[in-house]
């Protein structure tokens, strides 16, 4: 989730053509005669009105014309993946391509659905609800033995929750409820607690903070300085529970499977790892993200390509606001797992977790489009 404040579905695909060439530009006859293309080929799925019949079909009344040419042209070519419009776009002629083009551009376009927004912070903060009687106010434990959650790098935290489920870490009293819970929530709840600022700790009554720190040093590789991580896969340390600390690192001697730490542990005592614990406990951490202002930022910035900032003749940037929500859902998961083949918005959707997905795509739908 670090570091995802990008501009959403930029496909810079050049289509080669001018301004005079778009199918925005296109005579009543084109338009006619793309109505008798999308009767024939499009409309089971996109209606002759440009309305998507069902949930994940995109809404092409009033998208642009070079946009729906752009991703045709990819449909065939094999860029994206989907049998029957590869097979669509196979056998259709660039006349016929352009024409149906400008007619779903000159459409009216549908109105905005009543989406209710969701916000992945907010989500995270009532599931959240559940688990503040074990793990303490915004995930700041006070119960020996139980981690704080405040602060913790998301991906971390999730990673972690899948690895309880799955046995590959020992069995703990809130699998049960894990097990209740959706992807979309888990994210939700990484996003809340690692949004919450870590109380500072005093000095535990075992182990000695001095002496651990220097066996610290080959920590601060992964773990960051003073145990701070920024690295959203990487655990911060610093502020957590002192015996939770020691409990973890001692499982990598037995049940947890990490083949560096286990080498690392091995050579430390357990007074060692107290002491580590120790250090680890007493230092300053803070909050891994801004989960409050991070739906608006990422948003604010998808906006500068797709709300007119960027239309050029010579560019493909469709028009997201009031796009069928879960086609926006399943086309950001497609660029991001890399099955929708653009490298540029591959590498910019990877770091998108389902729950950010799910609030970008239920903004827009809720968007009169511009």
């Amino acid at each position: 989730m670090k570091h995802i404040l990008l501009a959403m579905f930029l496909s810079v695909t050049l289509i080669g053509c001018s301004n005079e060439g778009t199918p925005e530009k296109q005579s009543a006859a084109d338009i006619s005669a793309g109505r008798v293309v999308a009767e024939k080929e499009c409309k089971g799925c996109h209606g002759l009105d440009g309305k998507g019949v069902a949930p994940g079909i995109p809404n092409l009344a009033g998208q642009r014309g070079r946009y729906i040419m752009a991703a045709l042209k990819e449909y065939k070519e094999g860029v994206r993946v989907h049998a029957a419009l590869r097979a669509i776009a196979a056998t259709m002629s660039d006349d016929n391509t352009r024409t149906v083009a400008a007619f779903y551009a000159s459409l009216v376009p549908v109105a905005p659905a009543k989406v209710a927004p969701f916000s992945p912070y907010e989500n995270g903060k009532a599931v959240a609800e559940t688990c503040i009687s074990c793990h303490g106010a915004d995930g700041n434990s006070q119960t020996g033995g139980t981690p704080s959650l405040s602060g913790q790098q998301p991906i971390y935290f999730v990673t972690a929750t899948q690895e309880y489920m799955t046995n590959a870490r020992d069995s703990a009293p809130m699998v049960p409820l894990l097990r209740k819970l959706s992807r979309l929530d888990i994210e939700s709840a990484a996003l809340y607690f690692a949004s919450q600022m870590p109380a500072q700790r005093g000095a535990p009554s075992t182990g000695d903070a001095a002496a651990g720190e220097p066996l610290t040093a080959v920590c601060g590789g992964c773990h960051g300085s003073h145990g701070v991580s920024t690295d959203s896969a990487t655990p911060s340390l610093a502020g957590q529970d002192p015996q939770y600390l020691a409990q973890s690192i001692k499982a990598y001697r037995t049940t947890r499977k990490h083949a560096l730490m286990s080498k690392l542990v091995a050579v430390l005592s357990d007074q060692d790892i107290a002491n580590i614990a120790a250090f680890y406990a007493t230092q300053k951490s803070k909050p891994a993200e801004n989960g409050q202002a991070l739906l608006k930022a990422t948003t604010d910035k998808c906006n500068r390509c797709h709300s007119g900032g960027l239309d050029n003749p010579a560019l493909a940037i469709p028009i997201i606001n009031a796009q069928d929500k879960d086609y926006l859902v399943l086309a950001l998961r497609a660029y991001r797992d890399d099955r929708r083949g653009n490298s540029m918005m591959h590498n910019m959707s990877l770091p998108y977790g389902d729950s950010i997905i799910e609030g970008i795509a239920s903004y827009y739908a809720s968007q009169p489009a511009k």
